[in-house]
């Protein structure tokens, strides 16, 4: 990139003077009559401008209106990368509904938690994903709900796109082409009479479920001005330029691509290259296709790409921009993308969901070091900051993790953040909102870590025991839960160790009831059963009753079973 970063800051900063509040769709119309027939969302089935997403958008109002959606209720996606995901996301908010992105690894069980816990009213879903057949999955939650008269607000399940015969199925369910056309007879002054009443910024435009340190999972309350607060900040931080073009395989259920990838882009009429699945050979072919100037990786995505052999093949001159997050990755992976790929700027981050998303950055100009080294410094803010976070989104301290008192600058405590990109709690969980947020609004990240005296923060581990396993949070306890309901399981103890593709994995202790016996592989395919693919322990170790380290009082010491499974898992990598 050869305009300097500030000069294209400056853009932004004519771009927007005055931070407008707006809901999603109207940032989005506001945004359409300006790039009109740019290229927004490239796949390689399909494309859709500025101009066809937001007709899309308004097509699929009218069919959430004919299906009696009303302001406020949930509609739940099940869906892979898709140019309709952007367009319902849009839809959901012109007629005042709350978008509720699943993901499409979770299993049978885990949908059903969050499907009743949400409160959602409608699914709409694609048929599978990957090897997951979704439809078989919905109805067999459906049927067991039915045998046990649990009660769901699930009314309405919607399949895109249907090959099979689902007649026999016992869910009320509706093909997609039947939704999209049921808007037909909704007159335009319909949908802009709901949309008239829907102009709320701190209104919830989506619940987005994130495990957490309890085993259940947690709905995070995001409103519109929360993510679109967000984006922008991540415009300025990053310096995009007008018409940025980024690539990334990573699902739009997450707050990651859908931030730093579709609403931040959408400020600059930029285009974002999406697949479905991440295939390493058919990404460099998209890579190279559409010229792309950026990336959103996880670290594993960025090291299967790197080992293709045809990698060295492309011309790579148009891409000069990388972020690699929500892992950490060494100095030699950051290295050869350098090398490879001819990068100028790279950039990693912090965040998470209950922050919208990513809340800090590495600076543009930062060296491959300080990018490793740290997780950048708070995301300016512009006209969407606020002064009492000095110009910026969010303020940061660290606090001692037990008394939850704050800690004099540059110690090492636990990370908490306060701001208005920040949510507002847990949807329908008032004991586990009053855990992480405090009356003053700020959020216990439950990570440990230290800010120097540049402001730039550096990460050093979780206080809590949750894991990822390539960005993907997985909680032990959720893990434990189904290992010890296992009938040869006595008690059983999950921790994540360091793998350097996928960042961290889960390992197992498992101590087993006397006079019965269990394999690894019994135990993982009892897992598969209950887990998606990402929280299945990749170690197993059976313990004994007078192996386990115990403090004083009793209670499990993780440390000393990470510190032995690292122990471990080099023994048999050596051995």
């Amino acid at each position: 990139m050869s305009v300097p970063a500030e000069i294209r800051r400056r853009y932004l900063m004519k771009l927007i003077e005055v931070w407008p509040r707006r809901t999603t769709s109207q940032h989005f119309r506001v945004w359409t009559e300006r790039y009109q027939d740019r290229p927004f969302i490239i796949m390689p089935h399909r494309q859709m401008t500025y101009r066809q997403t937001w007709d899309r958008a308004w097509q699929l109002a009218k069919s959430l209106l004919a299906y009696g959606i009303r302001r406020r209720e949930h509609v739940a996606l099940l869906m892979s990368n898709d140019p309709d995901f952007v367009a319902l996301w849009i839809a959901l908010s012109l007629v005042g509904a709350v978008a509720v992105p699943l993901n499409t690894q979770l299993l049978e069980s885990e949908l059903a938690y969050i499907l009743k816990q949400s409160d959602s009213r409608i699914l709409i879903f694609h048929e599978s994903v990957g090897h997951i057949n979704h439809a078989r999955t919905i109805a067999s939650i459906w049927d067991k709900w039915e045998h046990t008269s649990q009660h769901s607000a699930l009314e309405q399940v919607i399949i895109i796109p249907t090959q099979d015969d689902f007649a026999d199925m016992a869910v009320p369910l509706t093909t997609w082409e039947a939704f999209v056309q049921s808007g037909k007879n909704i007159g335009d002054h319909i949908v802009q009479a709901r949309w008239d009443q829907s102009h709320y910024p701190d209104e919830v435009a989506a619940i987005i479920y994130t495990s957490g340190t309890t085993g259940t999972p947690k709905g995070v309350m995001l409103t519109h001005d929360n993510f679109l607060r967000c984006a922008y900040s991540t415009c300025l931080s990053r310096a995009f330029e007008d018409g940025r073009r980024i690539f990334t395989p990573l699902p739009l259920y997450h707050v990651f691509a859908l931030e730093e990838g579709v609403l931040a882009l959408s400020f600059v009429g930029g285009t974002l290259i999406m697949q479905s699945q991440f295939h390493p050979a058919q990404a460099l072919e998209l890579m190279s296709q559409y010229q792309v100037n950026d990336a959103l990786l996880v670290p594993s995505m960025l090291i299967s790409l790197l080992n293709q052999k045809a990698v060295d093949q492309y011309d790579w001159s148009h891409l000069y921009s990388l972020m690699c997050a929500a892992a950490p990755a060494p100095v030699p992976i950051w290295q050869k993308s350098v090398d490879v790929f001819g990068l100028s700027e790279l950039c990693t981050g912090y965040g998470g969901t209950e922050v919208t998303a990513s809340t800090t950055h590495s600076e543009v100009t930062d060296s491959i070091e300080q990018v490793v080294s740290t997780v950048g410094r708070i995301k300016p803010g512009g006209v969407s900051g606020l002064w009492e976070y000095g110009g910026a989104n969010v303020e940061y301290k660290v606090i001692n993790p037990k008394t939850g008192q704050d800690l004099p600058p540059g110690s090492t405590g636990e990370l908490t953040v306060r701001g208005n990109i920040v949510s507002r709690g847990y949807y329908r969980k008032p004991d586990e909102t009053a855990q992480s947020f405090d009356k003053d609004g700020w959020f216990r990240s439950g990570d440990l870590g230290r800010i120097d005296e540049h402001g730039y923060i550096k990460f050093l581990g979780r206080s809590k025991d949750l894991f990822k396993v390539s960005g993907e949070n997985v909680s032990p306890t959720e893990v434990e839960d189904v290992l010890t309901q296992h009938p040869a399981v006595k008690q059983a103890y999950v921790v994540g160790v360091p793998d350097p593709i996928t960042g961290e994995i889960g390992a197992a202790f498992v101590e087993l009831n006397s006079n019965r016996s269990a394999t690894r592989k019994e135990l993982r395919d009892w897992c598969q059963s209950e887990l998606a693919r990402f929280k299945i322990p990749r170690y197993i170790f059976f313990v004994q009753s007078n192996e386990w380290p115990l403090t004083g009082s009793g209670k499990i010491q993780k440390f000393q079973l990470r510190e032995k499974a690292r122990k471990l898992i080099e023994a048999r990598i050596h051995g």
